[in-house]
């Protein structure tokens, strides 16, 4: 067994370790868990033996971290899902629609889900309600809903549920939005997050009114700057809530052809359309530098590589053996085959190259180190394409659909252009708190 500080082994044993239903322990080492897991997600090649091996050396010693989801559910043969993020449909504006999708968040979350919800598809607190004569009581009040709903689901028996719920900025109830973490005890289990548009950035610079509205009608106007200094009074005072700049991740999205973003997953790395999910992963930039605090330390970059295209194979196998707590969660994720590969240990990694966080050189470092991920990412999911195809709703003259704000270098994207590319969007920073506790606190 790998020698890792008391902590990491005891979030092993509490999160990851595989056990029976009265208990008894599956795993028994951690190795035990990576090979598990390795040849649970080589269950999806054609030939498996061939891969079991080099799965399990990129997880071996921490060097490439499946996220929490993956490390205790796959090969685990339960009705868990492997992806650690979702946002859920689009809430229609009726109460019919409204508790349909309050079921499926809950079947979402006890599977061990983390989900997003856009609210401002509700009608305003105070808007009249067509046919029964009553006003209605507003996003917030439905909020609440979701609230108590997740703090009664424990998800997947590991831990509470998270969520993320997202209003836009000309959504009329937007100031109790901004205000509603204010009041003790209340939303909870949500991160809140206002949706900002370019034309509400606008305002603010020109110092312009700013209409609230719903269903084409104006319910107030007020200052954009105003309010702008209220979600930062309110971010500074009580750290929500934050902003996510809607019209810019959608203008980057790789698949703004065929969709439209309004939500993110709870922690905020993946903005999702309605039923996305995104399976995430991390690279552990520690393990993977040479000669650590002498002058001639420094990351090996073809390591790097090598780890990236075996994590990026692994990740689109994942999702091929996940369960999915909806239909339209699985038909999304396979028709998209969206993955989420990011890093940890780049404190670390910095450290022991000599770069104080934060420097230029570190910074210039953090670059590269990231380019490289990028361009092998893309290069392994052109060559997983050629092998496997392309994400079905590939279009070679769409992809990607960003103008230019990917950055891939030119012959990327020919090789995109004339063979494909296997999933539609490839890397994700996530916060990897628990995987890099585990990771030997890294």
């Amino acid at each position: 067994m790998p020698t890792v500080a008391p902590i990491s082994q005891q979030i092993w044993d509490m999160k990851y370790r595989l056990r029976s239903a009265n208990g008894q322990s599956v795993d028994d080492t951690i190795e035990d868990s990576w090979r598990r897991v390795a040849d649970a997600i080589a269950a999806a090649e054609v030939r498996p033996a061939d891969w079991q091996g080099r799965f399990y050396e990129a997880l071996e010693d921490f060097r490439f971290l499946p996220a929490g989801r993956v490390l205790a559910g796959a090969g685990a043969d339960r009705n868990v899902t492997l992806f650690n993020c979702f946002v859920m449909g689009t809430i229609p504006d009726d109460m019919s629609g409204i508790f349909e999708n309050l079921r499926e968040a809950a079947l979402t979350m006890q599977q061990g889900g983390g989900i997003g919800y856009d609210f401002s598809t509700l009608r305003p607190n105070g808007a009249p309600v067509e046919g029964v004569g009553a006003d209605a009581s507003g996003p917030l009040t439905f909020m609440d809903v979701w609230d108590a709903m997740c703090r009664t689901i424990m998800s997947a028996g590991h831990r509470r549920g998270a969520m993320m719920a997202t209003l836009r900025c000309d959504h009329p109830d937007i100031e109790a939005f901004i205000e509603a973490k204010q009041d003790p005890g209340r939303l909870r289990m949500f991160n809140l997050s206002v949706l900002v548009t370019d034309a509400f950035m606008q305002a603010i610079k020109d110092d312009n009114a700013w209409e609230l509205q719903f269903g084409g009608r104006t319910y107030k106007s007020v200052q954009a700057r105003e309010l702008w200094d209220r979600v930062m009074r309110a971010t500074y005072a009580y750290a929500e809530p934050g902003v996510i700049f809607i019209d810019r991740i959608n203008q980057r999205n790789n698949l703004r052809y065929c969709e439209t973003i309004n939500s993110t997953n709870p922690c905020g790395e993946q903005p999702l359309p309605p039923y996305g999910a995104c399976l995430l992963g991390s690279v552990n930039l520690a393990r993977l530098v040479q000669n650590s605090f002498t002058a001639d330390a420094a990351l090996d970059l073809e390591a790097l590589r090598n780890l990236v295209t075996t994590a990026v194979r692994m990740l689109d196998n994942a999702i091929d053996i996940s369960r999915f707590p909806l239909p339209e969660q699985e038909n999304e994720a396979l028709a998209k085959r969206r993955i989420g590969l990011g890093i940890t240990g780049l404190a670390d990694a910095l450290i022991f190259c000599r770069a104080r966080y934060g420097s230029d050189r570190a910074v210039a470092l953090t670059h590269t180190w990231l380019a490289e991920v990028r361009r092998a990412a893309y290069l392994a999911s052109v060559d997983l394409a050629k092998e496997k195809g392309a994400f079905p709703l590939f279009e070679r003259k769409a992809f990607p659909a960003n103008d230019g704000n990917v950055k891939l270098d030119d012959d990327v994207r020919t090789a995109i252009a004339e063979h494909g590319i296997r999933n539609a969007l490839l890397t994700s920073i996530a916060p990897t708190g628990t995987i890099s506790i585990f990771a030997d606190n890294v």
